[in-house]
């Protein structure tokens, strides 16, 4: 994570304590080194977070101390929590994990009104019979231009064994469609996710960059910039 979001988490753990909390537990909650914890409280009460404790006591956020609201419309609050509860049902245990995080989030920086609208929401998303075993490792793969091989069953039901370029991830037709680029075609396919069979992550990255990809195979499908797929 960047380091804003790093402080954003860190302020997050504070706020959630009722009791001071050590330096040493919150660089194992943030993977980060004791020394990074020191600064990363520093940094947030120059910027006029009101954290008391110190070494070896603990730190905690004063109760009195509120993050500003977020200005958002019932009708923008009900678009963001259909949104991440969609993720929170369609992906792997990773993204479902971060959406929920992200609502709370949300929830703790709206007005008391709105957070009322999150917990009665109209809006509900069923459970989803997909099984993204994959899943994870494919959103791995497309962030850090890894390689992937695979083991496909086509339409046909045909099996093949393909290295491929992963660049992007689709959800149409109640799936996930992988956008690639095959190294035995030499061109753009797709490839849906629940008929992955198998998958190896090579560590050889691949050598055009995501975004120039991405630029050619929108420009393959004929997807003008700002249009949704």
């Amino acid at each position: 994570m960047t380091r804003t979001e790093r402080l954003l988490e860190l302020l997050q753990i504070l706020r959630a304590q009722r009791y001071p909390i050590t330096a040493s537990t919150l660089s194992e909650r943030l993977g980060i080194s004791v020394r990074s914890i020191y600064r990363d409280i520093k940094t947030l009460q120059h910027q006029g977070v009101c954290i008391e404790g110190g070494a070896g006591i603990g730190y905690i956020v004063k109760s009195d101390f509120h993050l500003p609201p977020l200005n958002l419309s019932h009708e923008e609050i009900n678009a963001i929590t259909l949104g991440l509860n969609w993720v929170s049902h369609n992906t792997d245990y990773d993204f479902k994990n971060i959406a929920r995080t992200a609502l709370a989030k949300i929830h703790a920086v709206i007005p008391g009104e709105l957070q009322n609208l999150i917990e009665s929401q109209s809006y509900l998303i069923g459970p989803s019979e997909n099984n993204e075993i994959f899943f994870a490792g494919i959103r791995n793969a497309i962030k850090k231009r890894h390689r992937i091989k695979i083991k496909y069953c086509d339409k046909n039901d045909t099996y093949s064994s393909r290295v491929i370029w992963p660049i992007g991830l689709v959800y149409m037709e109640s799936c996930w469609l992988l956008v690639a680029w095959c190294e035995m075609r030499n061109d753009f396919r797709h490839f849906r996710t629940d008929k992955i069979e198998e998958m190896i992550q090579l560590d050889s990255l691949y050598s055009e960059s995501r975004t120039v990809l991405l630029k050619k195979w929108r420009i393959k499908e004929g997807i003008c910039e700002g249009k949704e797929y």
